[in-house]
C-alpha cells in the first residue's frame, strides 16, 4: 500500500535510518561535490529531498512506481515513475547510486546490480541500506518465547519467496555484489531494538521509533503477500 499512513510509516523509517548512521543520509565516501546521484525505490522521496538540500551541487532523480512524492521540492530534485527492474533509460552516469529498503521489492537482484553498475562513473559508490528483516535476540527469548513473532516472520518471508520477490535477502547483498562486479565492497551492520528497553540513550530512541515502525508494518507487510 502506498496510502497516507503508510507514507508516514516510510518517513519514521527514513528518521531511524538517519538516527542510525548519527544523523547522516549516507555512509560512502562520495566528497562534498557530487554531480549525478540516483534514488532507487525513493518512495515518499524524502532522503532524494533532504540529499539535495545538503548538496546543492548534485543533480537527484528518484525513481519509484508510484507517484506519491511532492511537487514542491529543491529545484535540484526530479522524479520518475519508473519500475526498477526494467531498463534504465538514463544515458549520463551517476557519482552515486542509493537504495533503501528495497528487500521484497525486487525479484532480480542481479539484473539490479548490473544496471547500478553499468550506469555507475568510474570510482562510483552504490549503497544500499537494508533491513535484516528478520527480528533476534541476544539471549534467545524472542525464538524460544515469542512463537507467534516467529511464526509471523517465516510465513513472511516463505509467502515472498513464492511471490518472487524474497525479503530476508540481507545476507546475501555483499557477495551478490562482488559477484557482480563492485569493487571495495563492505558492510556495516547495525543493531536496532525492537522497543525502548535499552539503558543507552540513543539505543532507547531508536527502539521507540523502531517499536511504531514495525507495529505499523504488520498489516501493509502481512496483508500484501498473504491474501
Amino acid at each position: 500500500p502506498n496510502d497516507e499512513k503508510e507514507q508516514e510509516r516510510l518517513d519514521l523509517v527514513h528518521h531511524i535510518h538517519r538516527l542510525v548512521i548519527d544523523g547522516k543520509l549516507l555512509r560512502a565516501p562520495i566528497g562534498s561535490n557530487p554531480q549525478r546521484v540516483l534514488d532507487v525505490g525513493t518512495g515518499t522521496g524524502i532522503w532524494a529531498i533532504e540529499f539535495g538540500d545538503e548538496y546543492p551541487s548534485a543533480e537527484v532523480t528518484g525513481m519509484d512506481l508510484s507517484p506519491i512524492q511532492p511537487s514542491w521540492v529543491p529545484p535540484n530534485v526530479k522524479f520518475e515513475v519508473d519500475d526498477a527492474e526494467s531498463e534504465w533509460p538514463y544515458n549520463a552516469p551517476f557519482d552515486y547510486i542509493h537504495g533503501r529498503s528495497l528487500c521484497g521489492s525486487i525479484g532480480n537482484w542481479p539484473k539490479l546490480y548490473a544496471q547500478a553498475l553499468e550506469h555507475l562513473k568510474p570510482g562510483g559508490w552504490i549503497e544500499l541500506q537494508e533491513y535484516e528483516m528478520w527480528l533476534h535476540s541476544d539471549d534467545g527469548t524472542l525464538e524460544n518465547l515469542a512463537t507467534n513473532c516467529v511464526e509471523y516472520q517465516e510465513k513472511l518471508d516463505e509467502a515472498s519467496e513464492k511471490f518472487g520477490k524474497k525479503m530476508n535477502i540481507v545476507k546475501t547483498l555483499e557477495g551478490e555484489m562482488r559477484k557482480a562486479g563492485f569493487a571495495d565492497v563492505r558492510s556495516d551492520i547495525y543493531k536496532v531494538p525492537l522497543s525502548p528497553w535499552a539503558r543507552d540513550k540513543k539505543l532507547k530512541e531508536l527502539g521507540r521509533y523502531q517499536q511504531v515502525a514495525t507495529l505499523d508494518g504488520l498489516e501493509p507487510y502481512g496483508l500484501a503477500l498473504f491474501t
